[in-house]
């Protein structure tokens, strides 16, 4: 695989990333529009243009909402792929001691318990 057939995955990939991110950001706007509509529609006493402004509000702190709780998991993801990739060095040296110990007595345990065998 060449440089430029890597440069081309990595393009789609930043471009489905963004397209995802951009449906994510449209589903929650209209998940806050609706919300806020609900919310607004037990406060009867409202004009329709406190009930807009109201909406509208609601609306951008929804988002806003949605946003900060994306960024905190993002950060706790991050910290958690650091802390993965400093335990992975010292697990994988553990597990690979641990098979070459099992192997250096399993070879000699083997001999052992076949030699009888074998006059």
């Amino acid at each position: 695989m060449t440089t430029r057939d890597d440069d081309r995955r990595t393009d789609v990939t930043t471009l489905v990333n963004e397209i995802q991110g951009h449906l994510l950001i449209a589903a929650t706007r209209q998940e806050g529009h609706e919300a806020a509509a609900r919310f607004t529609a037990r406060l009867y006493w409202l004009t329709n243009h406190q009930r807009a402004e109201l909406e509208r509000q609601f609306a951008v702190e929804h988002l806003a909402l949605a946003r900060a709780s994306w960024q905190r998991t993002a950060a706790r993801s991050a910290e958690l792929r650091a802390e993965y990739e400093a335990k992975y060095p010292r697990l994988k040296g553990r597990l690979t001691a641990l098979c070459l110990a099992l192997a250096a007595t399993a070879v000699p345990l083997a001999l052992l318990l076949l030699a009888p065998l074998r006059r």
